[in-house]
């Protein structure tokens, strides 16, 4: 079912109002539908889903790529049991590669998820002994044990501080997780430079921080990285991201929710016991009551709604993310690895321990870092369906890159000039590792330009109404809380509005775990 453009709404009140129709407002609304709460989901844009769509982002070429947001890792199996989604998602096998040069020779570390010995080898061939691979296999399996233990209380009331360390029930895992900055474990468990890089990497996607942060920002993004499906693997949407906003839009319709897009939610008012909602469709504008308001965007912009003062200082956004449809894909100067492996897991570049602290030192002073880090993968070599049939035929390829330390600040004044420039920052550092310019494999569109598109922090501001462009919609926190008055992490100073977005606790990524949430609070379970 496809959700209906403009409206009125067909009744004055409903149970439930929505602000926004992201995959998080899509979960709340199927949930409460499902329940027998009469809902409507409200979405600014002419289509839903908000950052979890896939789009043919390249004129006359039909390749439908994950625009914006492109894995999955924290979406609960019981989310897609109980709204009985049509959706799937494939495990990549190779978790990562990352490039380097030893020696003068160029080389690499393969990380292969289905084969230890083969990953072991690799380790030892870049470090030259066993300890490094060693010491992963150790920290690997407390961080699994972990995820085995948090993961499932995501979609659970809210535990206390206390309660969950005893549910982790590991002193030295609390520790090194919730308690000391990432960098002291990290330093602790591995010497090389390049090893220390790729685990601290996950505590830095989208969030602008480093190593030894006080604040534990960097272990806040860590935990949400490597605890999702309670195995920490980061799987391939099948058909795209836009394949789960299309199952949850089917989902909330079929159970009664009403959907109406290209309607921009102008302010909410609300006593505590009752709502209005107004919102502009067109040129005209509408009131609409509610007994809850749901809201699926972030908390400054909720503020905004409400007639409140919004938090200062606002979230800032971390990241250049750039889709790329190949001809094929580039060769590598390390000729002992398939670029069809390299690429099919993460493929990490400019990331080692070094080269992340001074490109954030650069970035912390204003300046464009000078190699920016980067992580790459490509999800056509998992899923061949985002393709068109003759494009698949042919060997084309996508490309998804994820830039890091690129804060919204850089963009300030530069507009696309600096876009530009960050995107070179990215694209220099990989071309080092191939055999041949990234910029010879690039496909062209219809008008012969090269299908290659970037995004900072400012664009998805403009294009998705991200403060800041702040892909968890404010900083993380860990998933526990300590007020008896927010049962489940949503709560807001006003009784009946609720957070169903990634700016609640336990928010961030794709996982429709604040839509769970907010839908349970509401229901009062």
């Amino acid at each position: 079912m496809q959700p209906n453009a403009a409206p009125p709404a067909s009744r004055s009140t409903y149970d439930a109002v929505i602000v926004g129709g992201g995959h998080n407002g899509l979960v709340a609304a199927a949930y409460l539908a499902q329940a027998g709460r009469s809902v409507l989901v409200l979405e600014r844009l002419g289509r839903t889903g908000g950052a979890a769509v896939s789009t043919q982002a390249f004129s006359g070429v039909q390749a439908r790529l994950s625009q914006y947001s492109y894995l999955v890792s924290l979406l609960p199996r019981k989310i897609i049991d109980e709204l009985g989604l049509r959706f799937a998602v494939r495990k990549r096998r190779i978790a990562s590669y990352t490039p380097t040069v030893r020696g003068g020779r160029p080389t690499g570390l393969l990380v292969d998820g289905a084969d230890q010995a083969r990953t072991a080898a690799s380790f030892h061939e870049l470090t030259g002994s066993e300890k490094e691979f060693k010491s992963w296999q150790d920290f690997c399996g407390m961080t699994r044990r972990v995820a085995e233990r948090v993961f499932p209380s995501l979609t659970e009331p809210l535990p206390s501080r206390a309660e969950l360390r005893r549910r982790v029930a590991d002193p030295a895992a609390w520790e090194a997780l919730f308690e000391r900055p990432i960098g002291e474990s990290v330093e602790r468990h591995f010497t090389d430079d390049l090893v220390r890089g790729l685990v601290l990497t996950d505590a830095l996607i989208g969030t602008f921080t480093y190593a030894h942060d006080p604040s534990l920002r960097q272990n806040r993004c860590f935990l949400y990285h490597v605890i999702g499906g309670g195995t920490g693997d980061w799987d391939v949407p099948i058909g795209g991201m836009g394949a789960l906003t299309d199952a949850l839009s089917d989902a909330a319709q079929a159970a009664g929710a009403r959907i109406r897009t290209g309607c921009e939610v102008t302010s909410v008012a609300t006593d505590g016991t009752a709502a209005e909602v107004t919102y502009r469709a067109g040129d005209t504008e509408h009131t609409v009551g509610a007994r809850q308001v749901l809201c699926n965007a972030a908390p400054q912009t909720l503020a905004r709604l409400l007639g409140e003062q919004p938090a200062a200082p606002g979230p800032e956004g971390s990241q250049l993310k750039v889709n790329m449809l190949l001809r094929r894909l580039p060769r590598l100067r390390d000729s002992s690895v398939d670029p069809r492996e390299a690429f099919a897991g993460t493929f990490h570049v400019a990331e080692s321990y070094r080269e992340l602290e001074a490109a954030y030192q650069e970035a912390a002073a204003g300046r464009l870092p000078g190699a920016a880090p980067s992580e790459i993968y490509c999800h056509s070599l998992t899923d061949p369906s985002i393709l068109g049939r003759e494009l698949a035929a042919r060997g084309y390829q996508t490309l998804t890159l994820f830039g890091l330390h690129l804060p919204a600040r850089l963009f300030a004044d530069g507009g696309s000039a600096m876009r530009e420039a960050a995107l070179q920052a990215v694209l220099e550092p990989l071309d080092a590792f191939l055999d041949e310019p990234l910029a010879d494999c690039l496909a062209l569109d219809d008008h012969g330009r090269p299908c290659i598109e970037a995004k900072s922090p400012l664009d998805l501001e403009h294009e998705l109404g991200l403060p800041g462009g702040n892909i968890f919609h404010q900083d993380l926190a860990f998933p526990c809380g300590d007020s008896a008055s927010d049962r489940w992490g949503v709560a807001t100073a006003h009784a009946n509005v609720l957070l169903c977005g990634a700016g609640a606790v336990r928010g961030g990524g794709v996982s429709g775990i604040p839509g769970h949430n907010a839908a349970m609070a509401a229901l009062g379970r």
